[in-house]
């Protein structure tokens, strides 16, 4: 099972569903709890034994996921039967990209020279929020290779103010003028 494009198209259906009952917070919350739990190597050791029955297994799944929506605990039934229950931390992120869509928030991926304190953040996206319009949640990544400045990518849009292009643009210009 391809897992990127499997993780999307399970994440979509249970975002269309969650939809159609308005229980977006509850299949968010499950996912994540699911996600969480596919994260216990030994546990996924043992859901992911063919020799153990089906049945066994999902006894062990009902008791670990208590609580969750249940038609998120079908899913993950579903994919433990399919081989591809590795696949819920995927298909648990793309749902949160669904959410953040519908709900309008964005994410930027912010990458800096040094790391970013909550205050810088909240400036960052603040700034990014006037020119786009709606929520920017920032994604911060450090890279020294930038020298300076910032360079963030919200979608398609890249705004790279950071000095090594900026250094790049100067070398390119000096390169040509002669």
């Amino acid at each position: 099972m391809p897992r990127g494009v499997s993780g999307r198209r399970y994440a979509q259906a249970a975002f269309d569903l969650a939809m159609e009952k308005n229980e977006l917070d509850s299949w968010q919350k499950s996912l994540m709890k699911a996600a969480d739990l596919s994260k216990d190597e030994k546990l996924m050791e043992l859901l992911e034994n063919p020799k153990i029955p089906f049945e066994f297994k999902q006894g062990i799944l009902k008791k670990q996921l208590k609580g969750i929506n249940p038609l998120a605990l079908n899913l993950v039934g579903l994919l433990m039967a399919r081989g591809g229950l590795k696949s819920v931390g995927d298909i648990s992120r793309e749902y949160d990209n669904l959410l953040d869509a519908h709900r309008g928030v964005r994410h930027a991926a912010v990458i800096t020279a040094i790391a970013l304190d909550s205050g810088a953040k909240k400036e960052m996206a603040a700034s990014i929020e006037k020119v786009l319009g709606g929520e920017v949640v920032i994604d911060a990544q450090v890279d020294p290779a930038i020298i300076g400045g910032v360079r963030a990518k919200v979608g398609d849009m890249l705004i790279d103010g950071s000095v090594s292009s900026r250094l790049e643009s100067l070398r390119n210009s000096l390169a040509e003028s002669k």
